[in-house]
Order: C-alpha cells, then structure tokens, then sequence
C-alpha cells in the first residue's frame, strides 16, 4: 500500500523537474524584469538587434549558410526595433546602468537624425538581401551605419 513516504517521493519525481525549470525561468527573467522602463526598453531593443546581427555575421564570414528567410527576418527585426527608439531616451534616462553618451541629450536632432539615417539604411537595402551576395552587401552597409551611431553616442 502507498505510505506517505512513498507518494512524496511519487511526487518528487514527477514534478520536481518541472519545478526547477520554473524556478529557473523565474531566475533567468529576473535581471530582464530588474531593468525596467526606458534604459531597459532601450537595452532589450538593442539585445534583439544584436542577436540578429550575430544571425547575419556568420552568414556573411560563411560560419552559417545563406538563408533567405532568416536575412529578411534580419531587416525586418532591424526595422521594427529602430522604430520608436527614439522614444527610449527621454530627458532623464542618462543616468543608472546605460552607456549612452550626454551626445543622445546635448545634440537631441543629431541623434534624431542618426536614428532616421539608420531606419532608411535598413529600408533601403532589405529588398537586396534576397541573395547571398545581396545580403553580404546590404548587411555590410547596414552594421556600418550601427557602428557610426555607436561612436557616436555610445560609450564603450
């Protein structure tokens, strides 16, 4: 018969595993839902470019074949994410775990207008990522207009 060691050890096994993933989700989400408001929006955006620029540079170093499907979600991630960036830089937002530069303030419509420049970049050469020479080239142009902004109002 079933004694009261044995159905918590029945138990144990049976959902203590899904325990820890759950404890573990919670642990890995933490530091995501710490950072909130405009410094998080800005870091979370920019955390989803960079995985899909990390996409793009191994198919362009040929680490990763060419795939026409994941270089149009490149530009399209690029250009969804650079829409409204703007927005995650409102006066007071200098301060706390950022690296963005006093330029983001100081010179409001050159940021601005960087932000733009990077949005048309990133229109302007989707339609040419359809190919594996096409997506080298477009894919170039692009990360070299994330690096101008970069030295511009970010520090390192």
């Amino acid at each position: 018969m079933w004694d009261s060691l044995t159905l918590h050890s029945e138990f144990e096994m049976r959902f203590a595993p899904a325990a820890v993933l759950v404890l573990a989700g919670f642990a890995a989400t933490g530091p995501a839902l710490a950072q909130s408001g405009p410094i998080g929006e800005r870091k979370q955006a920019m955390k989803a470019m960079q995985d899909q620029a990390e996409i793009g540079a191994a198919m362009v170093k040929g680490q990763a074949p060419f795939d026409a499907a994941k270089a149009a979600i490149i530009f399209q991630a690029f250009g969804d994410k650079i829409k409204g960036y703007g927005s995650y830089f409102p006066p007071g937002s200098d301060t706390g775990d950022t690296k963005a530069q006093p330029a983001i303030w100081s010179d409001r419509a050159g940021f601005d207008a960087a932000i733009a420049k990077f949005g048309q970049l990133v229109a302007d050469n989707a339609a040419k990522a359809g190919t594996a020479d096409g997506f080298r080239s477009a894919f170039v142009a692009v990360t070299d207009g994330c690096r101008s902004c970069h030295q511009s109002f970010k520090s390192r």
